[in-house]
């Protein structure tokens, strides 16, 4: 959807730039849920997975996955949960803490990565297909400062 049309052309340009973003972030977070949902998973969950892929089988606990999450939720615990339903996610009581549960991806759970590699690196492809390399780069550059201004 155009959203251009929405922005009132009156409005301040900061208001303008963060609503673009919000939309922006919509639209994006909605086509790659599109992509993900034939396989059962959503756009969080497949986030999960990939920071407990990059452990290569080593444990990682709760915190440590909610830190390294690209969109921050209250709900990762549920998202554990939905995903250890599926036996694609393992938690094990820490040995040195028994207070501490630590986290690591099933064989399940990695085919499942295996799987929706493809159709995801096709989605990225297909939401920055209208951009040059150099807008790209430029895109990234300015999108990162901002991050860092918001923190």
């Amino acid at each position: 959807m155009d959203y251009s049309r929405h922005i009132n052309s009156k409005l301040p340009i900061n208001k303008k730039l963060v609503i673009s973003l919000l939309q922006t972030i919509n639209e994006v977070s909605s086509k790659m849920n599109s992509a993900l949902k034939p396989y059962g998973i959503s756009e969080p969950q497949f986030n999960v997975l990939r920071i407990l892929r990059g452990q290569k089988g080593n444990p990682i606990s709760l915190a440590e996955v909610q830190e390294q999450m690209i969109t921050k939720m209250s709900n990762t615990t549920r998202l554990i949960d939905k995903l250890e339903a599926k036996n694609c996610v393992r938690r094990v009581i820490n040995a040195e803490n028994k207070r501490k549960i630590d986290l690591t991806i099933t064989n399940v759970g990695l085919d499942l990565l295996k799987r929706t590699d493809d159709i995801l690196t096709t989605t990225e492809n297909e939401l920055v297909a209208g951009l040059t390399t150099n807008e790209k780069a430029e895109l990234t550059a300015l999108l990162r400062k901002l991050r860092l201004i918001a923190k």
